[in-house]
């Protein structure tokens, strides 16, 4: 076409009514020609709505669809039915008559467009209509509610009739002003993309009815100065204002924009890439032309003004691809260019390597056509796409990297735009933070997270047959891995093909393969179990597991999970997956019998039958992540593991046990889920807890601390006293497993705990002259020791006297004017009675000691301070007379034991005790427990009876 039927109007030189037609000729012959291609595509009965509906909004008749009373605004300006149009609606119903409207009015109905898909190279069969219904801007609200009820019914008339309709209420002024309530398309993100929603209607809407847009009027060359133009054209009276509907310019863009766009499409993206690559790189476009943007719009426009009219090249996506295609070339961005170029293609949905099934070929068919012949694509790539519905793992992998490496760089681009151009508001950046959240829980790869490989790229990847097989590592020949091979493969074929997957440990395979719908309900596996012990009934349970666990799809993950760290929502342990944990009896055929049946202690070799966990977990961002955890702490480490995911303040996840192994595999299912059902239990209950666990013969203690829970491991008993009697800084319950220290009479004395309350514990021995005293201190830290036994009033008194002294000491530092002054430690006395013939042993309460304190004993009290060297100083004072190491260096002891001797009228050699003991200058007046003052007492005795026996 050549450059002398541009139309170039200057407004200073003055406008010519007639050029100002033959524009809004232009636009509309643009306009009818999109139209038409619409109407093409569209149905007999579809066709009927788009033409109906300027007249059911022109008129109000109670027998016309839509009727909603008599009040209901009506009139579309400009419009006047013609006589085809009428009979359409005199079929609906034959009492319609028009009546038409006399003199000039201000009709309340200003336009009626069409958005959307219709009339592109992307219109398909399901494509919905969004129309525009802009109206007077004085309409009140009781006349908005009837015109928006009455959109409400002809959208129900409409889909009787196959059309899928959605009605916008648009006012213009409004609108042009930057102000609006509500979505204007079934695809809008809402009020943050004003100008790129009105570039995208400038370039895109059919107008049916109504007035045309003043937009269409103004040169592109005279965007900038826009409103001073409509006023001239206005004002000189060029144009009626009842003819055109002003809804504003594209002069300017601001940044914030783009951002609220990148972000939405971006979001939409991740669960439909295909459909969001071409809007978020048209977004980046603009973004990177800011603040000089050539909208597609205004090329769109300059176009028309050139009498370029050709419609192929006017459709909106080609608009959009050419301007792509512009940009990417630029660049040298060749790889992103045919991803440009795949998503068009896959887009507008025409099959080109299948023959049509109509004659002659639709217009949509043959742009499509001219545009591969133009990228010289073959008729293998034409292939290739058109089978996107069988795709199965290895093209979907392939692509899903080229689409996840672009929404990665799109948001990499909007997070610097932001920076840049300083466009982020509080709102923006937080917004940003959520979605980056989205792309990383989505498509970041780490350890034990299972890779989502199908956002929306084919619909099913199920198998119809597979074969997995256990064997060795093609790397580490000495260790084996799992394969997964695409079809039925026999023992001696699976090696020559390649797998679709491999991974180290089966559960990792079957959880990529669930959660991408790779195995589901039809498919077949072959089985070659190899070195493992894995058996067809037990693979069939664990993949019935992970369906049950995790039903697919899973649910969205809503923004305020998104504001908060990811946490376990569900949570599936598989035990002793592919292992017998009886293996050697298996193979001997030998069925053991025993009455010690406890999974961690079985038999009486006491065998621990739980070698191995698989966890997958769901989180609450839904990352979908499997651990292995083997070796003798197998089941410590992960409930560790699991414990220390768990913020303090977090629901607890859903848990499930499964075990499928061929011995005892309910028991050992049941026993692992009761145990952490006891574990979850007590870490709710208070801050600091314990969990006292025995595993074989070794003992496990977990410190109970979300998100901080440690396991101290203990090879035997003495072990296991010795940290227990390590002092806590607060009171820390103990709990025990229910088969935790069996026959053992801590099993009895562990859980007396109480906080603020010493409780002393004595079993006899009589058959050896002993007694063994056992203390629970105030903040549940034990000591025990062995004494010799005469009575229960030589045994308890000194100790109780020694309490009652520690006592003393720190209560006469306590503040005596609180409000509520702390209550002593309670002390409590109990005896271990042994066990009678079939019953357990027991605890019976006992009173005090009753010998009253005022019943002259033998005083010795010790005071210990630190010195520079490594030891610490002690001094001893029998009946007040002092024996300092001062005075006697390394022969205090001996002093001390000489004197006492001397002081007994019998000479006797019975133990001799400590009475009170100071450790302020040691451990601080407000650090000092009471099994510090017991640990340093026993080690003194010690000393101290050590000497009398050698005196």
């Amino acid at each position: 076409m050549n450059r002398s039927q541009e139309i170039r109007p200057d407004i200073d030189d003055g406008i010519d009514r007639k050029v100002l037609g033959q524009l809004r000729a232009r636009f509309l012959k643009v306009n009818e020609g999109r139209l038409q291609r619409a109407m093409q595509a569209l149905s007999t009965r579809q066709q009927l709505v788009l033409k109906l509906l300027p007249l059911l909004f022109h008129v109000n008749h109670p027998l016309l669809p839509g009727y909603v009373s008599g009040l209901t605004p009506a009139g579309v300006s400009g419009f006047e039915p013609d006589d085809a149009l009428l009979a359409e609606a005199q079929r609906l119903t034959r009492s319609f008559a028009y009546k038409a409207r006399r003199g000039p009015a201000v009709l309340p109905i200003h336009g009626l467009y069409l958005m959307g898909s219709l009339g592109t190279v992307a219109q398909a069969e399901q494509s919905d209509m969004d129309l525009w219904l802009c109206h007077a801007p004085e309409l009140g609200a009781e006349a908005l509610a009837e015109l928006a009820r009455k959109c409400e019914l002809l959208e129900a008339w409409a889909a009787t009739q196959g059309a899928e309709t959605h009605f916008f209420l648009v006012d213009p002024a409004r609108f042009s002003s930057g102000e609006r309530e509500a979505k204007l398309t079934s695809d809008d993100c809402g009020t943050t993309q004003h100008y790129l929603l009105l570039d995208e209607f400038y370039r895109s809407a059919i107008w049916l009815a109504g007035r045309t847009p003043l937009w269409w009027l103004v040169p592109v060359y005279e965007e900038a100065r826009y409103q001073e133009y409509c006023h001239t054209l206005l004002s000189k009276r060029f144009i009626r204002a009842d003819e055109v509907l002003d809804l504003g310019h594209l002069a300017h863009i601001p940044p914030e924009e783009f951002i609220g766009a990148g972000m939405w499409q971006l979001y939409k993206g991740i669960e439909s890439p295909y459909k969001s690559v071409l809007k978020l790189l048209l977004t980046e476009v603009y973004a990177s032309e800011h603040p000089q943007v050539e909208c597609l719009s205004l090329r769109f426009k300059q176009a028309v003004y050139a009498n370029r009219l050709d419609l192929d090249e006017l459709d909106p996506y080609v608009l959009v691809y050419r301007r792509l295609e512009e940009y990417l070339t630029s660049r040298g961005e060749a790889e992103r260019l045919a991803l440009v170029r795949r998503c068009l293609y896959l887009k507008v949905n025409k099959k080109l390597s299948r023959a049509p099934r109509a004659a002659p070929r639709s217009w949509q068919r043959l742009l499509l056509q001219r545009l591969t012949e133009d990228w010289q694509w073959s008729q293998r790539q034409l292939a290739m796409l058109d089978s996107r519905s069988q795709w199965k793992v290895r093209q979907v992998s392939a692509e899903r990297r080229m689409l996840v490496n672009e929404l990665t760089y799109s948001y990499r681009f909007l997070s610097q735009f932001a920076r840049r151009e300083h466009a982020g508001s509080s709102l923006n950046r937080r917004d940003l933070g959520v979605l980056g959240r989205r792309l990383y829980a989505a498509f970041e790869r780490k350890a034990g997270k299972v890779e989502f490989i199908n956002p929306g790229i084919a619909p099913d990847l199920g198998e119809d047959t597979l074969t997995l097989v256990h064997c060795p590592s093609p790397e580490a020949p000495r260790q084996n891995q799992w394969a997964l091979f695409h079809g039925s493969l026999g023992a001696q074929e699976w090696a020559d093909f390649a797998p679709l997957k491999r991974a180290r440990e089966l559960i990792e395979l079957l959880a990529w393969c669930h959660r991408n719908g790779v195995i589901d309900s039809g498919t077949r596996l072959s089985l070659h179990p190899g070195s493992s012990d894995l058996s067809e009934f037990e693979l069939a349970n664990l993949l019935t597991s992970l369906q049950q666990a995790l039903p697919l799809p899973l649910p969205p993950v809503s923004e305020e999970a998104l504001l908060r760290p990811s946490t376990p929502r569900e949570v599936l342990l598989l035990v002793n997956v592919g292992l017998d944990p009886l293996k050697q009896h298996s193979q001997m055929n030998l069925h053991m019998t025993s009455e010690r049946i406890d999974a961690l202690g079985y038999s009486g070799m006491r065998e621990n039958l739980i070698l191995t966990l698989d966890q997958v977990s769901l989180n609450s961002w839904n990352e979908l992540t499997v651990q292995r955890y083997a070796g003798p702490h197998a089941l410590l480490d992960c409930l560790r593991g699991l414990l220390n995911s768990l913020p303090a303040d977090a629901d607890k996840p859903r848990l499930q046990v499964r075990c499928f192994c061929r011995n005892r595999a309910a028991a050992i299912a049941e026993r692992v889920e009761g145990l952490l059902r006891d574990i979850f239990e007590h870490l709710a209950s208070t801050p600091r807890n314990r969990y006292l666990l025995q595993i074989q013969q070794h003992y496990h203690v977990l410190e109970l601390v979300p998100g901080q829970t440690r396991h101290t491991a203990l090879p035997d008993l003495p072990a296991l006293l010795a940290h227990l009697g390590t002092a806590q800084a607060d009171y820390s319950p103990l709990h025990l497993d229910r088969n935790a220290l069996e026959g053992e009479d801590l099993a009895l004395i562990l859980p007396q705990g109480r906080p603020a309350c010493i409780q002393v514990f004595y079993r006899l021995h009589e058959q050896d002259g002993t007694a063994e005293l056992t203390v629970l201190d105030e903040h549940n830290a034990l000591w025990r020791q062995t004494l010799p036994y005469h009575d229960e009033q030589s045994l308890l008194t000194p100790l109780q006297r020694f309490l009652h002294a520690c006592l003393y000491r720190h209560n006469a530092l306590l503040p005596l004017d609180s409000p509520l002054p702390e209550a002593p430690p309670e002390i409590l006395y109990y005896q271990v009675l042994p066990a009678p013939p079939l019953r357990p042993q027991q605890l019976e309460r006992r009173p005090a000691p009753s010998a009253p304190l005022s019943h002259p004993f033998y005083d010795v009290q010790a005071i210990v301070e630190p010195t520079t060297g490594q030891r610490n100083s002690v001094t001893l004072y029998c009946n007040h007379r002092e024996f300092s190491e001062l005075e006697y260096r390394g022969g205090l002891y001996s002093a001390v034991a000489r004197h006492i001797l001397a002081q007994r009228r019998t000479g006797e050699r019975y133990p001799c005790y400590i009475t009170d003991l100071d450790l302020s200058a040691v451990l601080g007046d407000d650090q000092a427990r009471t099994i510090h003052y017991l640990r340093y007492k026993a080690e003194l005795e010690a000393a101290l009876n050590s000497a009398l026996e050698r005196a």
